[in-house]
């Protein structure tokens, strides 16, 4: 097993950093990219493996069987496109992948007239896409709870498909901000819709080329405001983030400044900073719009001695792991508690409730497991500014954000 030792021998964050392009939009215009009758530029795309998987894949042409690894966004943007395709394709994934579940986006591609076929346990990866028999249906109904990854496959192949779509989000939207994103980018390129109540209509209609640039990933961002929220000198530049970001991960810099860290955006990116105001004593927030960054901040909280009570989970025990379990096992490491808040606290709401508290202290390096997770491995790594710590296969960050460990180095981090 390989692991890696990371340590800074102070608390100074002080430096220039370029983020790579944000994987979400890059997956998104990819797609778009091969349902557009004309090619156009992309810059500044995602160098991720997920990003750099799908653009491989989409190239394919040698072989019907398309293996996606661990890329959660390119299994399922992929099953929704080649649904349309002719011929046969085979859609597989990592041991991982083929435990993770793909039933309602299936049933929705079949209610449409798609021919999917499960090659192993049904709901679960890999597939068999055919050649669509027929594609009359034009209505469909999803829960709204499900992963916005399923509802961004459907609405991006919509102005494809013959009557175009009506998608009914039954029930409460929880991924608002990233079924956002995906809209602004596909009115980006010319597609049209409208947004009533709990209905996205689409009307058959051309994707049209237009030259674009990726904003930078708020998500990766966030591993930086760790880091600002530990520091003791902090004077850091972050380039390529919008200040009208389509990321609900930008709420980073709202989230930062209960942490001591002030934001300025500036023409190429942001400036962070040190507050003149204490951080908080008590953190409370709702990730459901912005899931990806919960263990992020969780470890903040720790490594702050911040009791944080956090809501909108729960679309994390679905993800590369068990999120919520791998916060529970690690944080406990370093004397802080991740715990289910009791039903008698959440009686009153439908919410899941997440506490965490306790004393943050190192006594000697621990040693975090990634559990094929980058985002583990890059949420744990700004501990190293109170003590070395271990992270186990580092290279996981590759799914993400391949320069991570390169970029710690600029900024001061030993990383052996």
């Amino acid at each position: 097993m390989t692991t890696c030792k990371v340590s800074k021998p102070n608390r100074r964050i002080v430096g220039e950093i370029t983020l790579d392009g944000s994987k979400s939009i890059s997956n998104r215009i990819l797609i778009i990219k091969a349902l557009c009758e004309q090619p156009f530029a992309i810059h500044n795309l995602s160098t991720s493996n997920d990003t750099q998987t799908l653009v491989k894949l989409l190239a394919q042409t040698d072989n019907d069987t398309f293996d996606c690894g661990a890329a959660g966004t390119t299994f399922r943007f992929l099953t929704a496109y080649f649904s349309l395709q002719e011929g046969t394709q085979i859609l597989t994934g990592s041991e991982r992948m083929k435990q993770r579940p793909i039933g309602k986006l299936v049933n929705a591609l079949r209610a449409l007239g798609c021919d999917i076929e499960y090659l192993g346990t049904e709901g679960y990866p890999p597939l068999k896409i055919n050649a669509p028999k027929s594609l009359a249906t034009d209505g469909l109904i999803i829960s709204a709870d499900t992963s916005s990854q399923y509802i961004t496959a459907l609405l991006l192949i919509a102005p494809t498909l013959p009557k175009g779509l009506k998608l009914t989000l039954d029930g409460t939207i929880v991924s608002r901000p990233y079924i956002e994103m995906t809209l602004s980018l596909m009115s980006y390129f010319g597609v049209q819709h409208t947004w009533e109540e709990n209905t996205i209509t689409v009307e058959k209609q051309a994707y049209q080329p237009r030259e674009v640039t990726v904003e930078a990933d708020w998500s990766a961002a966030s591993y930086y405001y760790a880091m600002a929220a530990f520091a003791d000198e902090l004077d850091l530049t972050l380039n390529g983030l919008f200040k009208d970001s389509l990321q609900g991960d930008s709420v980073a810099n709202e989230i930062g400044f209960h942490f001591g860290v002030d934001t300025t955006f500036t023409e190429g990116g942001i400036v962070l900073k040190k507050t003149d105001n204490p951080p908080a004593e008590f953190f409370e927030w709702d990730f459901v719009k912005c899931p990806d960054i919960a263990q992020t901040f969780a470890v903040v909280c720790a490594g702050k001695n911040v009791q944080g009570l956090f809501t909108g989970l729960e679309t994390l025990f679905i993800k590369e792991t068990d999120r919520v379990a791998a916060l529970k096992n690690e944080l406990a490491k370093v004397g802080v508690s991740f715990v289910k808040m009791p039903a008698r606290f959440t009686q009153k709401s439908q919410k899941q409730y997440f506490m965490v508290e306790g004393k943050f202290h190192i006594e000697q390096t621990p040693r975090f497991p990634t559990y094929e997770d980058h985002r583990m491995a890059m949420a744990f790594a700004p501990l190293a500014m109170f003590h070395e710590v271990e992270i186990e296969e580092p290279k996981v960050v590759g799914k993400s954000y391949p320069q991570f460990w390169e970029d710690l180095q600029k900024l001061g981090f030993e990383v052996k």
